[in-house]
Parts: C-alpha cells; sequence; structure tokens
C-alpha cells in the first residue's frame, strides 16, 4: 500500500473512531439513505431500468405468478427498504456488507465470496454504490472491478428478460473522487471500465455524487491502468484505481 493510501486510509478511519466506531457510523448513514432523507442512492438506478424498459414504475412491475425475472446483487448494503427493493416480482435481491445492519442483509466480504460456479450463480445487476471510495487501496479497487465481472451474466445469455442494458453494473462515487483527484478522473474511469468490458449507459453527477450505469459486454480488451498524476492542486486528493 502506497504512503497516500495509507494517509488516506488513516484519516478515514480515525474519523469513523471519532464518530462513534464503524457500527454508529453506519447506523447514521442507513439513516441517511431512509426514503424522508432523499439519500438513497437506488432512486437513480430505478429511474435508470424504468427508463430502460426493465421496470414499470406504475406497477411496480408485477407479475401474477412466477419467480422473479432477475437478480441483484447489492454490496454494502444498508437496508432491506430501499427503492430498488420496490420491486420483489421482478428483482431478487441479495444483500451483503461487511458489517450487516440487520436480517435480510448477509455479513460478506464480496472479495472473499466464491466465484459462481454456473449462470444460475450469476446477477443481471450489481449494486456497487459508495463502496469502492472505502477500499484503501487503489490496487483493491482495481480488483474489486475486475472480480465485478464473475459475478455477472454473460452477455446474451439471460432468456428470462429482453434488456439491452442488461447485465449492468450501478456505480457510485462522491464527486470529489472524480473531480478533486490528482490521479483520477470520468475519462480515465470510462477507459478502466471500457478496459473490463463495460458500456457505459447513464450517468448523473449531482453536487456531491456520481452516478453511472455500466452494461456488460463481451468487447473487454485487459489493459494496466498504473497509478499516474494527471492534475495536481494542494487541496486535491490521491483518489485513484489501478488495474494490473
Amino acid at each position: 500500500m502506497k504512503n497516500g493510501d495509507l494517509q488516506a486510509a488513516a484519516v478515514l478511519s480515525q474519523a469513523i473512531e471519532e464518530y462513534g466506531g464503524i457500527k454508529t457510523y453506519q447506523a447514521a448513514s442507513k439513516q441517511g439513505q431512509a426514503k424522508d432523507r432523499g439519500g438513497d442512492s437506488s432512486k437513480v438506478l430505478v429511474d435508470w431500468l424504468v427508463q430502460a424498459q426493465v421496470l414499470d414504475s406504475t406497477t411496480r412491475g408485477r407479475k401474477s405468478s412466477g419467480e422473479p425475472l432477475l437478480k441483484c446483487l447489492e454490496v454494502g448494503a444498508l437496508s432491506t427498504k430501499n427503492e430498488i427493493s420496490r420491486f420483489p416480482s421482478v428483482i431478487k435481491m441479495h444483500r451483503i456488507d461487511l458489517n450487516s445492519q440487520g436480517p435480510g442483509i448477509e455479513k460478506q466480504d464480496f472479495m472473499e465470496r466464491p466465484l459462481p460456479s454456473n449462470q444460475d450463480e450469476r446477477f443481471d445487476l450489481i449494486s456497487l454504490s459508495l463502496v469502492l471510495n472505502y477500499v484503501p487501496d487503489a490496487v483493491a479497487r482495481g480488483e474489486m472491478l475486475k472480480r465485478i465481472t464473475k459475478f455477472l451474466r454473460i452477455p446474451g445469455t439471460h432468456t428470462n428478460l429482453s434488456a439491452p442494458v442488461l447485465p449492468a453494473l450501478f456505480f457510485v462515487l462522491p464527486l470529489p473522487c472524480m473531480e478533486n483527484s490528482r490521479y483520477f478522473g470520468e475519462d480515465l474511469l470510462l477507459r478502466i471500465m471500457e478496459s473490463l468490458g463495460f458500456s457505459i449507459k447513464f450517468k448523473k453527477h449531482t453536487s456531491k455524487l456520481c452516478y453511472y450505469l455500466f452494461t456488460l459486454t463481451d468487447g473487454a480488451t485487459p489493459t494496466k491502468f498504473p497509478k499516474k498524476k494527471i492534475k495536481d492542486k494542494p487541496t486535491m486528493n490521491n483518489f485513484a484505481i489501478v488495474l494490473e
């Protein structure tokens, strides 16, 4: 781990401890995701899935019978009652987090989750919202993105629902990671994702967050992306993603 990454991790760890520890921090994050706080990032995901005709917002995608059409893995889940959970007849949710906040969320490190042994164990959609920024090492962030591709369905193999946007990754980062880093930016993110076989379908920036929906294709072109300074100002951070 590089010195800059160690310093960033130390600052984050100290801030969490000063706030009352990881459990208190997560509880506050969970509260901030509540519907009446407007902090649920999956609202954006639902909007995009409606636009892509994967979901029907008026009927909540209800079917008369049968299993849900799609499977979604939510990494870093804080709640079982977020917006994406309103469509149980269409999307079967699987939720994991390092420190589970209650029933319905499995305590698990995504990087230690067993790799799928067949197509039925893969997912149509993976949500990685405000997760990668808490991984303290730039190389580990790249490894997480590479591992995501192994859990998504092979493009073109889903038979239950015809939706060109799937399989997909919903990806959210704090805006400063994208716009105020010495080593990172949106152009670089898109090049990294393209090398992993992703194409961008939707994006949205707010005053605090960057939202993306990427579709996995069969066009991966493995490429190395080292940590390289692309801009520099005194107030910038050292967030980076490295592919080795």
